[in-house]
């Protein structure tokens, strides 16, 4: 019942959400194949080459850089809020994320790819507090809690859509990994165009 009467914002961060979280959830999954066939080579496509473990590791320092990233950022966003606003700040964020994704289409030196994940840590960041904070003053006092708890429960929806369709989506590109990043960039950009169908009780 409670889903049913929940407030339009409720379900218009929960589309913004979605394209999100499906973006992130291709990016966990696909980017280590992608930067070890892009930039490592064809004949590091098998996980037990050492062009492969290579691409993992060098993985896990952009994935540690752009968590970096988020941290700076997170404490940007108060200021770029005052500025031009909530939902420019959200939208805008989310946006060069996709950005950062579908760089990596043309990023064939490694070091390259800390740029890609400038957009993808400025996003990261947006996504872990602009929604809820958005979602927040909009919500009735006396249901809050329920609420914020079904809104965090709705991001496992797009990961295994992900999980579900995904295998689909790699035969639809050709089976090419970095593609997969590259949707995940179209993805995000769908979410940070969503963002402008949020309707805030408080502006």
């Amino acid at each position: 019942r409670l889903i049913l009467e929940a407030p339009k914002v409720f379900w218009q961060l929960g589309s913004v959400q979605f394209f999100s979280w499906f973006a992130l959830f291709l990016m966990w999954v696909y980017t280590t194949p992608a930067i070890a066939e892009h930039v490592w080579g064809p004949e590091s496509v098998d996980p037990s080459s050492k062009g492969y473990n290579e691409a993992g590791n060098w993985t896990g320092a952009i994935f540690g850089f752009y968590s970096v990233i988020a941290a700076i950022y997170a404490y940007l966003i108060p200021s770029i809020v005052k500025k031009i606003g909530r939902k420019k700040t959200y939208s805008l964020s989310l946006i060069l994320g996709g950005v950062g994704f579908i760089t990596m289409l043309i990023i064939q030196d490694k070091n390259l790819l800390f740029a890609s994940m400038v957009g993808v840590g400025i996003a990261w960041a947006a996504i872990l507090a602009m929604p809820y904070a958005m979602l927040a003053e909009s919500l009735p006092a006396k249901n809050m809690g329920v609420y914020m708890g079904l809104f965090n429960a709705a991001i496992t929806l797009p990961q295994i859509v992900a999980g579900l369709f995904g295998g689909i989506l790699l035969v639809l590109v050709g089976g090419s990994p970095i593609m997969m990043l590259v949707l995940a960039g179209i993805s995000m950009i769908i979410a940070g165009i969503l963002v402008f169908t949020v309707k805030e009780k408080n502006q």
